[in-house]
Protein backbone atom coordinates (compact mmCIF):
# COMPACT_ATOMS: atom_id res chain seq x y z
CA UNK A 1 0.00 0.00 0.00
CA UNK A 2 1.56 3.51 -1.06
CA UNK A 3 1.44 6.25 1.17
CA UNK A 4 -2.07 8.63 -0.23
CA UNK A 5 -2.15 13.21 0.81
CA UNK A 6 -5.34 11.55 2.70
CA UNK A 7 -2.59 10.18 5.36
CA UNK A 8 -0.16 13.08 5.39
CA UNK A 9 -2.80 15.62 5.39
CA UNK A 10 -4.31 13.60 8.80
CA UNK A 11 -1.28 13.30 9.85
CA UNK A 12 -0.47 17.01 9.73
CA UNK A 13 -3.27 17.83 11.29
CA UNK A 14 -2.95 15.61 13.97
CA UNK A 15 0.32 17.18 14.86
CA UNK A 16 -1.04 20.52 15.17
CA UNK A 17 -3.75 19.73 17.18
CA UNK A 18 -1.84 17.72 19.12
CA UNK A 19 -5.07 15.99 20.49
CA UNK A 20 -7.15 13.17 18.50
CA UNK A 21 -10.72 13.96 19.03
CA UNK A 22 -9.70 17.69 17.82
CA UNK A 23 -7.95 16.72 14.85
CA UNK A 24 -10.85 14.01 13.92
CA UNK A 25 -13.74 17.16 14.20
CA UNK A 26 -11.49 19.45 12.09
CA UNK A 27 -10.97 16.53 9.49
CA UNK A 28 -14.57 15.74 9.70
CA UNK A 29 -13.59 11.81 10.98
CA UNK A 30 -14.68 9.75 13.68
CA UNK A 31 -12.26 9.46 15.66
CA UNK A 32 -11.66 5.87 14.88
CA UNK A 33 -11.22 6.60 11.77
CA UNK A 34 -8.87 9.22 12.20
CA UNK A 35 -6.89 6.50 14.21
CA UNK A 36 -6.94 4.01 11.62
CA UNK A 37 -6.13 5.93 9.41
CA UNK A 38 -2.51 7.06 11.52
CA UNK A 39 -2.03 3.31 12.32
CA UNK A 40 -2.12 2.72 8.52
CA UNK A 41 0.62 5.54 7.80
CA UNK A 42 3.22 3.48 10.52
CA UNK A 43 2.38 0.34 8.44
CA UNK A 44 3.18 1.65 5.22
CA UNK A 45 6.44 3.46 6.95
CA UNK A 46 7.24 0.83 9.07
CA UNK A 47 8.17 2.61 12.08
CA UNK A 48 6.24 4.85 14.94
CA UNK A 49 5.03 8.25 14.68
CA UNK A 50 3.22 8.80 17.63
CA UNK A 51 4.79 7.49 20.86
CA UNK A 52 2.61 5.39 22.74
CA UNK A 53 4.17 5.33 26.13
CA UNK A 54 3.61 8.66 27.42
CA UNK A 55 0.82 10.40 29.17
CA UNK A 56 0.65 13.09 26.79
CA UNK A 57 1.11 13.05 23.26
CA UNK A 58 4.36 13.05 21.36
CA UNK A 59 6.09 12.25 18.13
CA UNK A 60 8.56 10.17 18.11
CA UNK A 61 11.83 11.00 16.75
CA UNK A 62 10.54 9.75 13.35
CA UNK A 63 7.44 11.01 13.27
CA UNK A 64 8.95 14.44 13.82
CA UNK A 65 11.47 13.90 10.48
CA UNK A 66 7.77 12.90 8.96
CA UNK A 67 6.21 16.12 10.35
CA UNK A 68 8.39 18.42 8.30
CA UNK A 69 8.25 16.18 5.11
CA UNK A 70 4.26 15.56 5.22
CA UNK A 71 3.82 19.29 5.86
CA UNK A 72 5.36 20.52 3.02
CA UNK A 73 4.41 17.78 0.71
CA UNK A 74 0.53 19.10 1.66
CA UNK A 75 1.17 22.62 1.09
CA UNK A 76 2.52 22.12 -1.86
CA UNK A 77 -0.20 20.05 -2.98
CA UNK A 78 -2.45 22.24 -1.84
CA UNK A 79 -0.91 25.03 -4.00
CA UNK A 80 -1.21 23.17 -6.73
CA UNK A 81 -4.24 22.68 -6.66
CA UNK A 82 -5.39 26.32 -5.82
CA UNK A 83 -3.43 27.82 -8.75
CA UNK A 84 -5.16 25.17 -11.32
CA UNK A 85 -8.69 25.89 -9.64
CA UNK A 86 -7.71 29.80 -10.53
CA UNK A 87 -6.64 29.37 -13.43
CA UNK A 88 -9.98 26.76 -14.26
CA UNK A 89 -12.18 28.66 -17.74
CA UNK A 90 -15.35 29.65 -16.64
CA UNK A 91 -18.24 29.19 -18.93
CA UNK A 92 -20.65 31.97 -19.15
CA UNK A 93 -24.07 31.78 -20.87
CA UNK A 94 -25.88 34.43 -22.31
CA UNK A 95 -29.09 34.59 -24.60
CA UNK A 96 -28.45 38.55 -26.13
CA UNK A 97 -27.04 42.06 -25.50
CA UNK A 98 -24.46 41.46 -21.92
CA UNK A 99 -24.35 44.75 -19.91
CA UNK A 100 -21.01 45.24 -20.81
CA UNK A 101 -19.75 47.43 -18.30
CA UNK A 102 -20.80 44.86 -15.82
CA UNK A 103 -19.03 42.01 -17.98
CA UNK A 104 -15.46 44.26 -18.64
CA UNK A 105 -15.50 44.63 -14.56
CA UNK A 106 -16.39 40.65 -13.94
CA UNK A 107 -13.91 39.46 -16.41
CA UNK A 108 -10.72 42.01 -15.08
CA UNK A 109 -11.35 41.03 -11.50
CA UNK A 110 -11.46 37.60 -12.44
CA UNK A 111 -8.67 37.46 -14.61
CA UNK A 112 -6.28 39.18 -11.89
CA UNK A 113 -7.26 35.94 -9.78
CA UNK A 114 -5.42 33.85 -12.77
CA UNK A 115 -8.97 33.09 -13.91
CA UNK A 116 -10.46 33.24 -17.46
CA UNK A 117 -14.28 33.60 -18.48
CA UNK A 118 -15.65 31.65 -21.88
CA UNK A 119 -18.81 33.33 -23.27
CA UNK A 120 -21.43 31.31 -24.80
CA UNK A 121 -24.37 32.18 -27.20
CA UNK A 122 -27.22 30.19 -25.88
CA UNK A 123 -30.99 30.51 -26.62
CA UNK A 124 -31.78 28.82 -23.45
CA UNK A 125 -29.70 29.71 -20.45
CA UNK A 126 -31.53 27.57 -18.06
CA UNK A 127 -31.09 24.23 -20.13
CA UNK A 128 -27.60 25.09 -21.10
CA UNK A 129 -26.75 25.57 -17.11
CA UNK A 130 -28.74 22.26 -16.33
CA UNK A 131 -26.69 20.22 -18.90
CA UNK A 132 -23.82 21.82 -17.92
CA UNK A 133 -22.90 23.42 -21.00
CA UNK A 134 -22.14 26.85 -18.92
CA UNK A 135 -21.16 27.27 -15.26
CA UNK A 136 -23.09 30.40 -15.09
CA UNK A 137 -25.82 32.35 -16.76
CA UNK A 138 -26.89 36.24 -17.21
CA UNK A 139 -30.02 36.02 -17.43
CA UNK A 140 -33.04 38.79 -17.49
CA UNK A 141 -36.45 36.86 -17.36
CA UNK A 142 -38.85 37.20 -14.16
CA UNK A 143 -40.17 34.42 -12.53
CA UNK A 144 -39.86 30.81 -10.64
CA UNK A 145 -36.67 28.81 -11.20
CA UNK A 146 -36.00 25.32 -11.02
CA UNK A 147 -35.35 24.02 -7.43
CA UNK A 148 -31.53 23.16 -8.29
CA UNK A 149 -30.87 26.79 -9.75
CA UNK A 150 -29.80 29.88 -7.40
CA UNK A 151 -29.89 33.28 -8.96
CA UNK A 152 -28.17 37.05 -7.54
CA UNK A 153 -29.61 40.46 -9.36
CA UNK A 154 -26.57 42.57 -10.66
CA UNK A 155 -28.41 45.25 -12.35
CA UNK A 156 -31.56 47.38 -12.79
CA UNK A 157 -32.06 48.61 -16.54
CA UNK A 158 -34.27 51.17 -17.72
CA UNK A 159 -36.56 49.39 -20.67
CA UNK A 160 -38.21 50.75 -23.59
CA UNK A 161 -40.45 49.69 -26.01
CA UNK A 162 -39.07 48.87 -29.72
CA UNK A 163 -41.66 48.94 -32.90
CA UNK A 164 -41.45 49.15 -36.48
CA UNK A 165 -39.70 52.22 -38.06
CA UNK A 166 -43.21 52.28 -40.17
CA UNK A 167 -45.33 52.27 -37.23
CA UNK A 168 -47.27 55.78 -36.37
CA UNK A 169 -45.95 54.82 -32.70
CA UNK A 170 -42.54 55.71 -33.65
CA UNK A 171 -43.23 59.38 -34.01
CA UNK A 172 -45.86 59.48 -31.42
CA UNK A 173 -45.96 61.92 -28.71
CA UNK A 174 -46.20 61.47 -25.09
CA UNK A 175 -46.57 57.80 -25.19
CA UNK A 176 -47.40 56.10 -21.52
CA UNK A 177 -47.15 52.43 -20.52
CA UNK A 178 -50.52 51.65 -20.16
CA UNK A 179 -51.54 53.15 -23.25
CA UNK A 180 -49.32 50.40 -25.11
CA UNK A 181 -51.35 47.67 -23.27
CA UNK A 182 -53.40 46.63 -25.88
CA UNK A 183 -50.73 46.45 -29.02
CA UNK A 184 -49.52 43.53 -30.58
CA UNK A 185 -46.75 42.11 -28.98
CA UNK A 186 -43.83 39.92 -30.23
CA UNK A 187 -42.59 37.71 -26.65
CA UNK A 188 -39.87 35.70 -26.51
CA UNK A 189 -40.79 33.52 -23.79
CA UNK A 190 -38.03 32.08 -22.95
CA UNK A 191 -35.00 35.05 -22.45
CA UNK A 192 -37.50 37.74 -23.25
CA UNK A 193 -37.90 40.98 -20.67
CA UNK A 194 -41.37 41.60 -21.61
CA UNK A 195 -44.57 39.62 -21.93
CA UNK A 196 -48.69 40.10 -21.52
CA UNK A 197 -48.40 40.18 -18.10
CA UNK A 198 -46.19 43.18 -18.00
CA UNK A 199 -48.80 45.32 -18.39
CA UNK A 200 -51.59 45.75 -15.45
CA UNK A 201 -54.25 44.83 -15.77
CA UNK A 202 -53.48 42.21 -18.68
CA UNK A 203 -55.94 42.50 -22.10
CA UNK A 204 -57.02 39.41 -22.69
CA UNK A 205 -57.81 39.87 -25.89
CA UNK A 206 -54.32 40.80 -27.20
CA UNK A 207 -51.93 39.17 -30.03
CA UNK A 208 -49.23 37.48 -28.70
CA UNK A 209 -46.35 36.72 -31.12
CA UNK A 210 -43.90 34.51 -30.24
CA UNK A 211 -40.36 34.06 -31.37
CA UNK A 212 -37.34 32.17 -30.12
CA UNK A 213 -34.61 34.22 -29.54
CA UNK A 214 -33.62 37.97 -29.81
CA UNK A 215 -33.01 38.07 -33.79
CA UNK A 216 -36.02 36.58 -34.33
CA UNK A 217 -37.79 39.11 -31.98
CA UNK A 218 -35.73 42.06 -33.65
CA UNK A 219 -37.16 41.09 -37.48
CA UNK A 220 -40.74 40.50 -36.29
CA UNK A 221 -40.64 44.50 -34.72
CA UNK A 222 -39.08 45.54 -37.96
CA UNK A 223 -41.53 43.98 -39.80
CA UNK A 224 -44.61 45.64 -37.93
CA UNK A 225 -46.12 42.09 -36.17
CA UNK A 226 -46.16 43.82 -33.29
CA UNK A 227 -44.72 46.00 -30.31
CA UNK A 228 -41.86 44.48 -27.65
CA UNK A 229 -40.11 46.05 -24.64
CA UNK A 230 -36.46 45.37 -24.15
CA UNK A 231 -33.93 47.13 -22.05
CA UNK A 232 -32.29 50.33 -23.22
CA UNK A 233 -29.00 49.24 -23.87
CA UNK A 234 -30.72 47.77 -27.25
CA UNK A 235 -30.92 51.11 -28.23
CA UNK A 236 -27.35 51.34 -28.64
CA UNK A 237 -25.90 47.78 -28.97
CA UNK A 238 -28.83 46.51 -31.15
CA UNK A 239 -29.94 49.21 -34.04
CA UNK A 240 -31.90 47.92 -37.05
CA UNK A 241 -33.10 50.06 -39.51
CA UNK A 242 -36.42 49.13 -39.26
CA UNK A 243 -36.20 49.10 -35.89
CA UNK A 244 -37.44 52.49 -33.10
CA UNK A 245 -36.73 52.46 -29.57
CA UNK A 246 -38.74 54.83 -27.77
CA UNK A 247 -38.25 55.96 -24.32
CA UNK A 248 -41.24 55.93 -21.84
CA UNK A 249 -41.56 57.68 -18.91
CA UNK A 250 -43.18 55.06 -16.89
CA UNK A 251 -41.99 52.03 -17.84
CA UNK A 252 -41.14 49.50 -15.31
CA UNK A 253 -37.39 48.81 -14.71
CA UNK A 254 -36.14 45.25 -15.68
CA UNK A 255 -33.41 43.21 -14.04
CA UNK A 256 -30.35 41.22 -14.64
CA UNK A 257 -29.69 37.70 -12.88
CA UNK A 258 -27.08 35.63 -12.58
CA UNK A 259 -27.92 32.20 -12.16
CA UNK A 260 -25.72 28.92 -11.19
CA UNK A 261 -26.22 25.35 -10.22
CA UNK A 262 -26.71 24.71 -6.55
CA UNK A 263 -23.56 23.58 -4.57
CA UNK A 264 -21.09 25.68 -7.26
CA UNK A 265 -17.79 24.50 -7.50
CA UNK A 266 -15.25 26.78 -6.07
CA UNK A 267 -14.01 28.39 -9.33
CA UNK A 268 -18.17 29.52 -9.76
CA UNK A 269 -18.03 30.57 -5.97
CA UNK A 270 -15.00 32.98 -6.43
CA UNK A 271 -16.67 34.41 -9.65
CA UNK A 272 -19.64 35.17 -7.53
CA UNK A 273 -17.71 36.76 -4.72
CA UNK A 274 -15.97 38.79 -7.61
CA UNK A 275 -19.15 39.76 -9.64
Amino acid sequence: MDIELRHLRAYVVLCDEANYTRAAARLHLTQPSLTRTIQQLERIVEVALVDRTSRRFALTEDGVRLREHAMRIVADADAAVAQLRARAALDVGFSWLLPDAWFASARRAYAETGGRLVLHRVDDPLAALESRVIDVAVYRREGRLPRQLRARRIATERRVIAVAASSPLAEAADLRWADLGSHPLVVNPVTGTTDAGSWHPRDPNRRVVLCANFDEWLELIAADVGIGGVPELARDRAPHPGVVYRGVPDAPESHVYLLWRADPPPAVRRFLELA
